[in-house]
């Protein structure tokens, strides 16, 4: 399973950041969760035959839980 310790700091326009937080929570997701959810599909889409884990192949129900 994943190891939620590694942190990520992106610099993003305010005005996008804004949009960005309020759909997330009109459907109830952390944006956490939803960047967590993009890096995912993006590593699999761009693997280019790199062997990757079993649990990252896996699409979760649910992204889980961690500090949002």
């Amino acid at each position: 399973m994943e190891n939620r310790t590694a942190r990520l700091t992106i610099l993003i326009d305010p005005r996008k950041k804004q949009i960005f937080e309020e759909i997330c929570a009109s459907q109830d997701l952390t944006p956490s969760q939803v960047v967590r959810r993009l890096i995912r599909e993006y590593i699999i889409e761009h693997a280019d035959g790199r062997e990757l884990p079993e649990w990252l192949r896996r699409q979760p129900a649910s992204d889980g839980g961690g500090a949002g």
